[in-house]
């Protein structure tokens, strides 16, 4: 068999291997249409190369492309260059301090490799798209990777944590998870001194430390939600319940996350629950929407309502 036959049996091979956890060699075999003994081979030729390829005996036993010391050339097939390219396009402007360098990098190293009617699609992708959001806080990475470790390895996290009022104080936690809003970060976890649920800004936090002390993982509300609802009413003076005449996924495709949450009700209404420090600013959101609503509180909401009622009607001359 020629030199350039088996290159490229081992690339196939290396394909095989990156697309599903473990073969055997059998399954290897079936699918390159080669023996047993050609694929022990191969795998050998992968190893020299640097890949990490497993072997585990037995009736269970297969192959399987291990973590390395270094990471090795991937293969990926169209649909994937595709979608991962326009991810690190997308990447390359995100929340992330120095991420948007090093997207700049892989794309420019993806984009030389890669086939140029592939380059064309992503290329055509990226011209008729254009991102809409608002001015967002960098994160430093490496904040990032520490916050992750530690909510994988239940580990205690320390930090100094500047609240509203500008003052730093130190904070240790028992990590859960981080949630982005998409222009912020942030974290749930226990707070050890207060014995409570919290929600963490990624952005306030300085000198973040990851301890040695482990703690027992234990029943927590779920991440996402928590934060939802931290970031929403939390920060502000008012948090208004509205009643909704529209099903919630039709308030939830015009109200962000970071804004208010959706509540089900019954008879074709919903709740929206939005936080904010200007009453008039709630009752025009609301008016925004374009469906029947009912204030539910506060007060006040209803009293700023009918005011914007009366403006409306006398700017349409309306007696």
């Amino acid at each position: 068999m020629s030199v350039e036959a088996t290159t490229e049996r081992v690339l196939r091979l290396l394909a095989l291997l990156q697309r599903r956890p473990s073969w055997t060699a059998a399954e290897l075999a079936t699918e390159l249409r080669v023996t047993d003994r050609s694929i022990r081979r191969d795998v050998e030729r992968l190893r020299a190369l640097g890949y990490p390829v497993h072997a585990t005996a037995g009736v269970g036993g297969g192959y399987q492309l291990g973590a390395g010391t270094r990471l090795p050339p991937l293969l990926l097939d169209d649909e994937e260059a595709i979608a991962t390219a326009v991810s690190l396009r997308l990447a390359a402007g995100g929340t992330v301090a120095g991420a948007g360098e090093a997207a700049l990098r892989a794309l420019a190293k993806l984009d030389q490799v890669m086939p140029s009617r592939l380059r064309a699609e992503v290329r055509a992708v990226h011209g008729a798209t254009e991102t809409l959001v608002g001015p967002a806080v960098e994160i430093d990475a490496e904040v990032l990777v520490t916050l992750a470790r530690a909510c994988r390895d239940a580990v205690r996290v320390r930090f100094r944590y500047a609240g509203r009022d500008g003052e730093e104080r130190e904070r240790t936690v028992e990590p859960v998870r981080m949630v982005t809003t998409g222009r912020r970060w942030y974290l749930m976890a226990r707070d050890v001194d207060r014995d409570d649920w919290r929600t963490f800004r990624l952005d306030r936090m300085r000198e973040v430390v990851a301890t040695t002390w482990r703690f027992r993982a234990s029943e927590h509300p779920d991440p996402v939600a928590y934060v939802q609802r931290s970031v929403t009413g939390a920060p502000y003076r008012y948090l208004a319940r509205v009643r909704v005449h529209a099903r919630p996924e039709q308030v939830r495709e015009l109200v962000p996350p970071q804004v208010g949450w959706v509540e089900d009700d019954r008879d074709g209404w919903c709740v929206l629950v939005v936080g904010g420090d200007d009453l008039d600013w709630l009752a025009a959101h609301v008016a925004r929407l374009g469906f029947e609503s009912q204030v539910l509180e506060p007060p006040e909401l209803r009293e700023a309502a009918a005011l914007l009622a009366r403006r409306l009607a006398a700017m349409a001359g309306a007696d």
